[in-house]
């Protein structure tokens, strides 16, 4: 019995990110659930980049959660009781999430707050300036 066409349908979305400006934050949603798109200035990569793993609750590094530093997907959902976080918000520029103020980066980890793990990544391929998740 394979999946029905409906079903097939929602395992993959396919995104034009060739128009979001650097520094900003793009919301699509995949599945039902928020995907935050994040172009990365330069900057902001080695802010992220130069961030000691010992200051972070679920350390991973910024390199390990992107296929190409200047972009960030992440899933839109705070590891804490699953609310929506806010972009560009908080202590760190990143995602604040208001409902038990969990503090983000721009590289969606957990810096601050009662969220236990960084934002979700969710399978993605980036190819000629289209983002595809799923």
């Amino acid at each position: 019995m394979s999946a029905s066409a409906d079903v097939l349908a929602l395992a993959s979305a396919e995104f034009d990110i060739s128009g979001i400006a650097e520094g900003t934050t793009l919301t699509v949603k995949w599945r039902g659930k928020p995907v935050f798109i994040r172009h990365r200035t330069a900057d902001e990569v080695a802010r992220e980049a130069g961030v000691a793993m010992s200051a972070l609750k679920d350390a991973q590094a910024d390199s390990d959660r992107t296929q190409d530093p200047e972009w960030l997907i992440v899933l839109g959902i705070c590891t804490h009781l699953g609310c929506v976080p806010i972009s560009g918000a908080g202590d760190y520029n990143g995602w604040f999430c208001p409902c038990h103020g969990s503090h983000y980066d721009v590289s969606g980890r957990i810096r601050k707050g009662p969220a236990p793990l960084n934002l979700e990544i969710p399978p993605y391929t980036l190819t000629d300036g289209k983002l595809v998740v799923g």
